[in-house]
């Protein structure tokens, strides 16, 4: 098959889910020893939602891939790829789970792990099975619980809330609208230990004797946050250069929402005006894999995101592993159209402390 033959992925419909719980920074506070003010003035987060008992990551990922397929009408798809790192079991994956509740059994359905840059690489996974012809379509969800996974008392925990977002991609070409242009992606294990949960795993199985291994994720906070900016700097203007854009021709970056301050600098670096770089972190947190998704949900329905913007998409996690890619935003069925009532919270904040809403 020829290149210009290769089918391209072209995004055809987007939803999110974040559960109904809010938790704000004063709820925090006196359990870990820090001021409201002094956790927005580190990380741009004034709140999160976070799971209740007995919800799970699949739960918030079929609600949200619920919503992208009514917004996609394409009512099924061909395959399922699941981005998280909080699975509802060790085996067997997630998204056969969520494949089948969505009616969807029978379908192609893995689960990719690659913590907060997953949703990218769940992109590019899905690109390759379109282009391969394994499927024509392809239902990408991200989804993340890892208010479960954060230890208490640790502030780090602050930074994290729970939710899922997902997209609907079909085959296509690549000039329409929605086409997903090449996948930059890139990955570093010497720096595993930045943000890691040591304990669960092989590792920690294959070591006779001794005490358990942490089972809270830990991050390294200062130096993940200068590793994302280099990582998300470099990816993305590779990923520029493979759609033959200039960072000026960029109307909205959408990054995984790690924190503010990443996203002010990575806006700076790539020299794209910063009220161009979109945020939802102040209501929503750091949701790891579903980020993305659930910001470009939120940004369409705030109509911050229209038809024929140019979006630069990039993300990094750990691993330590980073991605970009670029698209053209698409119309589709807009949200008032859509038959499901919608009930989770739709608040978007653009840029850093800018309500919209």
């Amino acid at each position: 098959m020829r290149a210009q033959e290769v089918p391209a992925s072209v995004l055809v419909g987007v939803g999110s889910w974040v559960p109904p719980r809010r938790v704000a920074n004063e709820e925090l506070a006196e359990r870990l020893g820090r001021s409201p003010e002094w956790m927005y003035q580190r990380s741009g987060i004034r709140s999160r939602h976070v799971v209740e008992p007995g919800t799970s990551s699949g739960d918030l990922a079929v609600e949200a891939g619920r919503e992208a397929l009514v917004r996609s009408a394409v009512g099924q798809v061909a395959a399922v790829v699941v981005a998280t790192t909080s699975p509802d079991r060790p085996c067997p994956g997630t998204a056969p789970s969520v494949a089948s509740r969505l009616g969807m059994a029978g379908a192609t359905a893995l689960d990719v792990q690659a913590v907060c840059a997953g949703f990218v690489y769940g992109l590019a996974v899905a690109q390759g099975l379109i282009a391969a012809g394994t499927a024509d379509s392809v239902l990408v969800v991200g989804t993340d619980s890892l208010s479960l996974s954060v230890a208490p008392d640790d502030p780090t925990s602050m930074l994290f809330g729970d939710g899922a977002g997902a997209v609907v991609l079909r085959s296509g070409h690549c000039e329409e609208p929605g086409a997903l242009g090449p996948c930059v992606l890139g990955s570093d294990g010497g720096g595993r230990d930045l943000i890691t949960v040591r304990g669960g795993g092989s590792e920690e199985r294959s070591r006779p004797g001794g005490a358990p291994a942490d089972r809270y994720l830990r991050l390294e906070g200062q130096e993940v946050f200068w590793r994302a900016v280099q990582h998300m700097t470099s990816a993305s203007r590779e990923a520029l250069d493979a759609a033959r854009w200039k960072p000026q021709d960029v109307d909205r970056i959408v990054a995984h929402q790690a924190n503010a301050r990443i996203l002010a600098m990575l806006a700076e670096r790539l020299g794209v005006d910063a009220e161009r770089a979109l945020s939802n972190v102040e209501q929503i947190g750091n949701t790891s894999a579903a980020s993305i998704p659930i910001l470009l949900d939120h940004a369409d329905r705030a109509g911050d995101l229209r038809p024929g913007h140019r979006v630069l998409l990039t993300a990094f996690g750990g691993g330590l592993t980073w991605g970009s890619t670029t698209l053209v935003w698409p119309d589709f069925l807009s949200p008032d159209q859509s038959p499901h009532q919608l009930s989770s919270e739709r608040r978007y904040v653009r840029p850093f402390g800018e309500d919209l809403d």
